[in-house]
């Protein structure tokens, strides 16, 4: 069944002809709908007032593929907030487009959590046409790897030709660079073809500063009391601040409804500001499940606070199913490097102890807050979680492009190093997130790229000085982020899967991910909550035990040092079955020495 998401806002073609515009405007006095005509007049009309700030146009020539924009008030033109496809920019005009065009198949429902291995991707990097038809032509080749979920970066236009997609201005439209409204569905009805799921990146904390007309006639959408790192916060506690919260539980719909996707990812929800109750968290998350009942519909957050009242091992209306864990990455990457700058430092004492806790625990520290520089306020340790809701990456477009260089882990530790901390992600109950590239064992960079002009990109160039220039040397000089160089060399290269790290790296990653899916999926439901364990085993070792409600346990002996560490006390008696083994030898005698960079993962059953 085609479905054309209904909401207030923007232009939607009518069923007897005609289209319906709608602005939300409560600072304006009388703005004009300027709309051309088949033989490319445009024509100006006023609009008419509705309630609560609303302003409504009935166009009856206007159709699918009409070009307009707003006037408001002093002149300004400005493009639809809720456009649904601006194919010049968010400078540009917007266009209306049919939501009933495209030819969806019939019966995809998702696929339950407990399935999900996610791979991140850049749309404009990820293949060297920077499209969503291109990118679609990659996913025969993913999920046969054994992912079963593409996670896209931003999608929402933004200014420039390119950049992350993190100050996306039209939160409706596709980024026209990557392809139209149309195309996009297809890449979500490619995956579902393949059996994969498709989630989608959205930016609900502030709006990009190129192509941000919003102040000219709603200043209403931003805060008079919060401020947000980006200036004021988004407008959902103070007054007006009811139509600010449908703007963006409808672009949550939109996208789940209307485009077919399986779920969000919301960004840095520690930025958003909200006094009410209940918050725009929780109320997004119970109109979502509400309208998307009878789907398997997940929805992620990204919060530095670790705030455990927001996750839930289940679907709930309020909650989420899972968080981005950076706990796990940071005392991985701590461990393994022993950078212990910025956010670093809160893992520098003890890193594999706090590795341990990450992975029998979920989040390592309570809920708290970061102070400048990025340490938290607090570093008190965190209760147990639902292991599948956490989850966990070696490496993630934050963590790899807010480097100086955007250097992967694979430039930073030693090869044996880095599988272990490969399989370390997609191994354990806590659900795993690769980036683009990780299966390639890639040498690319992913640097922090963004095409701003003017003002706005010496001020980007200044930041990235203030913060990195301490790693700029006259030899190796600090990328510029505003140049398409910086863009460029952040395109996967495809041939690196047939050299010499890539084949063998994409086939480490095919037999771990059959034995995640042999040996963890089917059991997670089944995980015990609460009672999981970690003990160390000389100065570079950990057993780690994660027991089930029917008795099982899953042991991992891992051995992530340089050197040789002796076990003394072998697991406890039982039958034993192996599920992988890395840089192990065939399974003897429990007890004696671990090898170097070495691990193996067992299933033990009660006798």
């Amino acid at each position: 069944m085609k479905h054309a998401h209904d909401m207030p806002f923007g232009a939607m073609p009518r069923a007897r002809g005609g289209v319906d515009f709608r602005l939300w405007a409560p600072a304006a006095t009388g703005p004009a709908l300027l709309w051309q005509d088949a033989a490319g007049v445009t024509h100006r009309q006023r609009a008419r007032a509705a309630q609560e700030g609303f302003w409504h146009c009935r166009v009856a020539p206007a159709r699918a593929g009409t070009t307009y924009q707003w006037e408001v008030d002093g002149g300004q033109r400005v493009p639809d907030p809720a456009s649904r496809w601006n194919p010049h920019g968010p400078l540009g005009p917007s266009v209306v487009t049919d939501p009933l065009a495209f030819d969806w198949d019939e019966g995809w429902t998702g696929r339950p959590w407990h399935d999900a291995v996610i791979y991140e991707l850049h749309v404009g990097s990820f293949t060297p046409e920077g499209t969503f038809e291109a990118a679609a032509r990659q996913f025969e080749r993913l999920a046969a790897l054994g992912v079963t979920a593409i996670e896209l970066m931003p999608v929402a236009a933004f200014g420039g030709r390119f950049g992350w997609g993190y100050d996306g201005v039209l939160p409706f439209a596709p980024h026209a660079a990557y392809g139209t409204p149309d195309q996009l569905k297809a890449l979500v009805q490619a995956a579902h073809r393949l059996g994969l799921m498709v989630l989608l990146d959205v930016v609900y904390n502030h709006f990009g500063p190129q192509g941000n007309f919003l102040n000219h006639y709603a200043p209403a959408f931003f805060s008079s009391t919060h401020q947000s790192p980006w200036g004021a916060a988004l407008n959902f506690d103070g007054p007006d601040s009811a139509t600010v919260r449908r703007f963006f539980v409808h672009n949550a719909l939109y996208w789940l409804q209307e485009f077919r996707f399986d779920g969000l990812r919301l960004d840095a929800v520690h930025a958003i500001v909200d006094a009410s109750s209940p918050d725009i968290l929780q109320q997004l998350s119970a109109q979502v499940r509400e309208a998307t009942a009878g789907r398997h519909v997940h929805l992620v957050l990204e919060n530095e606070k670790n705030e455990r009242h927001r996750i839930a091992g289940a679907p709930q209306p309020g909650r989420f199913d899972a968080q981005w864990n950076d706990d796990f990455h940071h005392a991985l990457h701590v461990l393994l490097t022993g950078e212990s700058h910025g956010y670093y430092g809160d893992y520098a004492a003890e890193p594999l102890d706090l590795l341990s806790r990450a992975l029998t625990h979920g989040f390592v520290f309570k809920e708290s807050s970061r102070r400048e520089g990025g340490r938290r306020t607090a570093c008190l340790p965190a209760p147990p979680q639902p292991l599948p809701a956490m989850v966990n990456a070696m490496h993630n477009h934050d963590q790899i492009g807010n480097r100086p260089f955007g250097e992967r882990l694979d430039r930073l530790v030693p090869p044996q190093a880095l599988e272990l901390a490969l399989l370390l992600t997609v191994l354990t109950p806590a659900t795993p997130l690769l980036f683009q590239g990780d299966e390639l064992a890639t040498e690319r960079p992913f640097l922090y790229f963004a095409d701003w002009d003017g003002e706005l990109r010496e001020a980007v160039r200044a930041g990235r000085r203030r913060e990195f220039g301490h790693a700029e040397t006259p030899e190796r000089p600090l990328p510029d982020p505003c140049a398409s160089e910086s863009f460029e060399r952040s395109r996967l290269a495809w041939d690196e899967a047939s050299r010499r790290h890539g084949a063998p790296r994409e086939r480490l990653l095919q037999a771990a991910l059959a034995a995640r899916r042999r040996w963890i999926v089917p059991r997670q439901a089944r995980l015990a909550p609460g009672v999981h364990s970690a003990r160390r085993v000389g100065a570079s070792g950990l057993r780690l035990c994660w027991r089930y409600t029917d008795g099982a346990v899953l042991w991992l002996d891992i051995n992530l040092g340089a050197a040789p560490v002796d076990d003394p006390a072998p697991p406890s008696r039982g039958r034993w079955r192996p599920v992988f083994r890395h840089a192990w030898p065939d399974d003897g005698p429990d007890g004696g020495a671990w090898p170097a960079w070495a691990a193996r993962w067992r299933l033990g059953e009660p006798e």
